[in-house]
């Protein structure tokens, strides 16, 4: 073990600075320190020797060359116990550096700020920081390096219980913390230059590199024997996503949860500005409707399948409010999301022990992003399907859907966007009446469907159609009409495209192509 003599502090973040440098003072340890580092430690009545002063050269460019300098990185990559790099200290007077304290710019931070600057941006890439982070975790048998404030009260006992000294096994455990630290830092700087909006380059670019941060341990993951954790990706813009949910009651979400939430508020991200309710099992709607106010949509989703409810999660676009609250609290639920709720909402619900009540707001545009999919030995990328308006609408039937029908044809379209595939949703303007997806073929969800439909008592007389992808046959346009239904939405596309039009023609069905397929897998 190396004795700590001489320390090299720099840092952004100065939680919890005074305490460990009053330490190291106390350890009669000299301290070199830079810029606002060096002044927050002089105003604590620490004494700092500044790093100009040690390498007897100024700091130059506005502060961007400060500790790029031969005596710094010298006195940090000298192997102590090599004979020939003690001769060259000597002959070069240069002095060794036992403790590096560093954390960088806050790049990520100052890329989120809102209205920032392309200059303040770049100004907080950082240089002399992860430079020096690196010499010292590269020179880890001789130089310890912290780069997480949360890691001084360590550093700290260590100190103490082995005077002056931190074992080997722990400098080895900081240095491999410090390349993880300095990758996803790279990562985060890559990712704006290859990532940022308006740049002509690949969503898909041929290098992706992803700086993944754990927020918490999840209880297990899928089943009981899968271990789990939810962690939250860095480096994009300042947006609202699933990860940043506020909790205001319950207990800890599990990795279930979290796939149901992100289908539930999906699907109400999906009606833009619409006042809809929607019921989640297991990735799938339940139920999808709307309201002139939040109780009327939520009785519309539930009666769509209010067996399949239970133990479900009521996504909404709306405030909830206590007259929803108190018919939610008569269904078993295991989550509730919303933009917000009233405090007598929050009383009631908190009635039910165990339901977690989570509030996130909608964006109100649709964000790019990425998906991703693990794969044995890789992953699968694609850019998310957001597309929720079809601009170039063509009727391909003899009949044009009445208005009514195309209202109805456009709510269905989006709910089955967000069914797993094979999907058929049967729906009338403002709620989904039967809903059949995840099948191997077409005609089992349509029949599926209607099932349900008529199972909870719902007509499908009079409702419309819409289908993930194109019908293969006129199977399941024939299946259709036997149950009643006046037009159909699917992306077309098929050989036999002409067959299944015929089908409708026959029956009167108008039928819309949107050119668009929603496979959801």
């Amino acid at each position: 073990m190396t004795k700590i003599k001489r320390a090299l502090i720099s840092v952004s973040d100065k939680t919890g600075l005074d305490t460990l440098a009053r330490a190291l003072q106390q350890l009669n340890v000299e301290i070199l320190s830079t810029g606002g580092t060096s002044r927050f430690l002089k105003e604590q009545g620490l004494a700092v020797k500044d790093v100009s002063d040690f390498t007897g050269f100024a700091e130059m460019l506005d502060g961007r060359v400060k500790t790029l300098h031969p005596k710094i990185h010298g006195g940090l990559l000298a192997l102590r116990q090599n004979a020939d790099h003690q001769a060259q200290v000597k002959k070069h007077g240069l002095e060794y550096i036992d403790l590096v304290v560093v954390n960088l710019y806050p790049f990520e931070k100052t890329l989120n700020k809102p209205n920032v600057t392309k200059e303040e941006i770049i100004e907080n890439i950082d240089i002399g920081g992860p430079a020096m982070l690196r010499s010292a975790a590269k020179n880890y048998q001789d130089v310890a390096v912290i780069c997480d404030p949360l890691d001084y009260e360590l550093i700290i006992k260590e100190l103490k219980e082995n005077d002056g000294e931190i074992t080997l096994p722990l400098k080895e455990k900081l240095a491999g913390k410090v390349f993880t630290h300095t990758a996803g830092y790279d990562a985060i700087i890559s990712n704006y230059f290859t990532l940022q909006p308006g740049q002509e380059v690949s969503l898909l670019p041929d290098t992706f590199l992803l700086k993944l941060t754990k927020v918490q341990s999840l209880r297990y993951g899928e089943n009981p024997h899968q271990q789990a954790a939810l962690y939250r990706q860095a480096g994009a813009h300042n947006r609202i996503d699933l990860v940043n949910l506020k909790q205001l009651h319950g207990k800890e979400l599990s990795f279930n949860n979290l796939l149901d939430l992100e289908a539930a508020w999906n699907i109400v991200k999906d009606f833009g500005q619409e006042k809809v309710a929607a019921i989640v099992k297991h990735n799938n709607p339940c139920g999808v409707a709307k309201g002139d106010v939040l109780l009327e949509a939520y009785q519309r989703a539930l009666a769509c399948d209010p067996v399949s409810a239970y133990g479900g999660i009521v996504a909404t676009s709306f405030t909830i409010d206590e007259e929803t609250a108190r018919e939610m609290s008569k269904l078993f639920l295991e989550l509730t999301i919303a933009p917000a709720y009233t405090e007598e909402a929050i009383k009631v619900l908190k009635e039910k022990k165990n339901l977690r009540i989570i509030e996130l707001p909608l964006p109100k545009l649709p964000v790019p992003d990425i998906d991703f999919k693990k794969i044995s030995g890789g992953f699968l990328a694609q850019e998310k399907d957001i597309l929720r308006n079809i601009a170039n609408l063509k009727v391909v039937t003899k009949r044009d859907p009445t208005e009514a029908e195309m209202s109805a044809l456009m709510f269905a379209w989006i709910v089955c966007k967000n069914v797993k595939s094979n999907a058929i949703v049967y729906a009338t303007q403002d709620q989904t009446v039967g809903i059949g997806g995840g099948q191997t073929s077409r005609v089992d969800s349509s029949e599926i469907a209607v099932l349900k439909a008529q199972k909870h008592g719902l007509s499908t007389r009079g409702t419309v159609i819409a289908s993930d992808a194109f019908f293969p046959f006129r199977d399941g346009v024939d299946a259709a009409a036997k149950a009643g239904v006046t037009a159909v939405i699917q992306p077309g596309g098929s050989v036999r495209d002409e067959e299944v039009i015929q089908a409708c023609n026959e029956n009167n069905i108008a039928m819309v192509f949107t050119n668009v397929r929603h496979f959801k897998h």
